[in-house]
C-alpha cells in the first residue's frame, strides 16, 4: 500500500500553515486589546500537528488592572519611567518591565539602546517596530506605561493628601489639587507656585524670581481657581513645580456654646466677639458669658494672655465690641464653675487645638 501523500492541497502540513496564521493572528488581536490592562498572554500549542485550541473568552478569569496604567496620548515619558513592551512573537521583549534609564535610555534585547524619554508612548513603539524590522517582516509593537515617575509636582499645605503626584501628562493648577484631594476645610486664600525656570516663567502677572534666579515664583487666589472666576490663573503645571496652599487664618469659640470649633477669616478681614458668638450660634443653658475670656497667643511667651469679657455687657450694648486676632480662642465658661482656674484655660486650649473648623464662603 502507498504512504498517505504529504504533500498538496489536501494534507495536513499544507493546511497547518494555513490554520497556524490565522491563530497567531487571533492571539495578536487579544494581545493588542488586553495590553493595556496586563492580560496575560494567551498559549497556543501545537504537538503532533495538531493544535490546541485556546479556553474560550468566558472560562477565562478577568485581566488585573492593578499594575498598568493607561496614560493619555500626550504623555511625554521621562527618566525612571517604567513601561511594559509588547511583542508577541519576541518572547525576550514581550511583556517583561523595563524602566528608562536616568540618561532618557531604554535598552532592549534585539532593538538595543534607543531613546524613550521625550517621546509618547505611540512615538516609542515606532521606534521600536523600526528596530524589530531586521527580525519581523510586520512588528506588532504594544508599549503601557506601569509606573508615570518622571513628571513629579509637589503639592503641600492645606490639602487632602498632601506629597508628591505625577502629572501623567498636560494638567491645569485645578487638576492638580483634585488629584490632593482638595482644600481641606482650613486652607487659606493663597496658592503659591514655585517653579524651576528651565521651563520658564511662571505665566502670572505677579511672577517674580527668587534671589537665587533660578526659580519662578507666584500666586494665586484659592478662590479665584476653584470658582473659576479667572481662567487665567488656572495655569498649566509643569513638572516638579511645587505647590503651596496657605493655611487660613483661624479664631475659635469653645465652652458653653452651641456650635464650638474654629471660624476662618477672610484676607485682610477680622471677626468681632460677637460675631464669633454669632457664628457659635449662640451661648447654651448653662453658660456664663460674664466670665468670658480671650485667650491669645504672644510672641517669646510659651502660655496665652487671657483678656477677661462680660459678653453679658456687650450683649446689652454696654460695653464696646472687642475684634479678634488669627489664633484668639474666646473661651466661655459653665455657670456651675465656682472659678476659671488654670487647669480650665488649658483645657480650652486643648479644646481649641482639637476643634472643628468652619469655613463661612
Amino acid at each position: 500500500m502507498d504512504s498517505p501523500r504529504l504533500t498538496g492541497r489536501g494534507s495536513p502540513l499544507a493546511l497547518c500553515p494555513v490554520v497556524s496564521r490565522r491563530v497567531v493572528m487571533s492571539a495578536r488581536t487579544v494581545l493588542l486589546v488586553t495590553a493595556l490592562v496586563a492580560a496575560a498572554p494567551v498559549c497556543i500549542g501545537q504537538t503532533s500537528g495538531h493544535l490546541e485550541a485556546a479556553p474560550a473568552p468566558a472560562e477565562v478569569p478577568a485581566p488585573s488592572t492593578a499594575n498598568v496604567a493607561s496614560p493619555p496620548a500626550s504623555y511625554i515619558l521621562g527618566p525612571d519611567d517604567q513601561v511594559t513592551v509588547f511583542v508577541p512573537d519576541i518572547e525576550e521583549i514581550s511583556n517583561k518591565l523595563m524602566r528608562i534609564d536616568m540618561r532618557g535610555d531604554l535598552n532592549l534585547p534585539l532593538a538595543g539602546r534607543l531613546r524613550a524619554a521625550g517621546l509618547s508612548a505611540s512615538q516609542l513603539e515606532t521606534e521600536i517596530a523600526a528596530r524589530l524590522r531586521k527580525y519581523l517582516k510586520d512588528p506588532e509593537v504594544v508599549v503601557a506605561v506601569t509606573e508615570f515617575r518622571s513628571q513629579p509636582v509637589s503639592v503641600l499645605g492645606a490639602v487632602t493628601t498632601p506629597g508628591v503626584h505625577q502629572l501623567q501628562g498636560r494638567k491645569t493648577l485645578f487638576e492638580i489639587l483634585s488629584m490632593a484631594g482638595g482644600l481641606r476645610s482650613d486652607a487659606g486664600n493663597t496658592i503659591r507656585i514655585t517653579r524651576s525656570l528651565a521651563w520658564g516663567d511662571i505665566p502670572l502677572s505677579n511672577a517674580k524670581r527668587d534671589s537665587t534666579g533660578q526659580f519662578s515664583v507666584a500666586s494665586v487666589s484659592s478662590k479665584s481657581v476653584l470658582n473659576a472666576t479667572d481662567p487665567a490663573e488656572n495655569i498649566i503645571i509643569k513638572p516638579h513645580d511645587v505647590i503651596s496652599v496657605s493655611k487660613a487664618d483661624v479664631v475659635y469659640c469653645v465652652g458653653s456654646v452651641n456650635k464650638p470649633g474654629g471660624f476662618i477669616l477672610g484676607e485682610n478681614e477680622s471677626l468681632s466677639a460677637l460675631q464669633v458668638l454669632s457664628l457659635a450660634q449662640g451661648l447654651n443653658k448653662t453658660a456664663a458669658p460674664e466670665k468670658a475670656k480671650i485667650m491669645r497667643t504672644v510672641a517669646g511667651q510659651a502660655n496665652r494672655m487671657e483678656i477677661r469679657i462680660d459678653l453679658k455687657h456687650l450683649m446689652a450694648g454696654k460695653a464696646p465690641d472687642l475684634p479678634l486676632k488669627a489664633g484668639d480662642i474666646l473661651f466661655i465658661p459653665n455657670s456651675a464653675a465656682r472659678s476659671i482656674a488654670a487647669r480650665t484655660a488649658e483645657a480650652a486650649v486643648q479644646i481649641a487645638t482639637g476643634a472643628a473648623i468652619y469655613a463661612r464662603y
